[in-house]
């Protein structure tokens, strides 16, 4: 059994992921409009007859832009929870509206999504792992720390789509106010590269095939910077830098067989970066 996996945009500007099986597929988030959401499906065809729910990490509107559109026009469920739905004020019909909770499996078809908590500044901000079969895929955007939980489940995956959102040494030396600078990394904001990074090569585990870096500023980072800094270190799994203009290829996962690396070479590559960060 395989997942096929797309970022249909990601960014300030708009996020939209797409995860699915041969039968059925989910959205996470849908903040690009319906008609854009549509063109991009077509040109990666992906027929959106196969998307049965659309499930939302949080209020924020570069999230949710496109839902309640997308949602009328092709009957769509729209997981959500309470606290997220009274944050985004979204009018959505009654019967397509349902609620979810943390760490509660929901089975949609043959894929199995897993909701759980995370640092943000929302309401009642919330990542996603969806699993098929032996194949999980993880989604962590939009969290101000690699917490306990975010870790777990990134051991977990054979796929990531993973914040890298700011070079720290753009940020402070760029001009966001300083309040905005400190909302961005003080913890409930977002990721930075090094933060990333340290999370990718810490805890990924040796199945990961494909890593999908993600919600890169556009002010504070730089697509070549980020492709650079995680290809020295990525071994065995396929970096890509998802656009904030465009959606990336459809990328097919499978459950290999692990694949091994030496533990020595991690303690190098570990070690490397310890001492170009810090």
């Amino acid at each position: 059994m395989s997942l096929f996996i797309s970022s249909l945009n990601s960014g300030s500007n708009g996020n939209c992921y797409y995860i699915g099986n041969e039968e059925e597929a989910i959205l996470i988030d849908a903040g690009i409009s319906c008609r854009e959401t549509e063109k991009r499906l077509k040109r990666l065809h992906l027929s959106i007859e196969k998307i049965k729910a659309i499930f939302v990490s949080h209020e924020h509107s570069d999230h949710i832009t496109g839902i309640v559109q997308l949602a009328k026009k092709y009957q769509l469920p729209i997981y959500i929870t309470a606290g997220t739905r009274t944050g985004s004020r979204l009018i959505l019909e009654e019967h397509l509206a349902v609620t979810f909770a943390a760490y509660h499996p929901v089975k949609i078809g043959g894929l199995t999504i897993t909701p759980f908590p995370k640092f943000h500044d929302a309401c009642d901000p919330h990542s996603f792992i969806v699993s098929s079969s032996s194949v999980t895929v993880g989604i962590f955007t939009d969290i101000g720390i690699a917490c306990d939980q975010v870790i777990r489940y990134f051991q977990q995956c054979h796929a990531a789509f993973l914040e890298s959102n700011y070079d720290v040494d753009m940020l402070n030396n760029g001009r966001y106010p300083y309040y905005l600078k400190k909302r961005i990394s003080g913890g409930k904001g977002h990721l930075s590269n090094a933060q990333a990074l340290a999370l990718f090569l810490t805890h990924r585990p040796p199945f990961m095939t494909h890593l999908l870096l993600s919600h890169l500023s556009q002010n504070n980072n730089c697509p070549k910077l980020v492709e650079e800094l995680f290809s020295q270190y990525a071994l065995k799994t396929q970096i890509t830098v998802a656009s904030r203009f465009e959606e990336t290829p459809v990328f097919q996962v499978t459950a290999l067989q692990q694949q091994e690396v030496p533990s020595e070479q991690l303690f190098r590559n570990t070690k490397h970066l310890q001492l170009s960060l810090f």
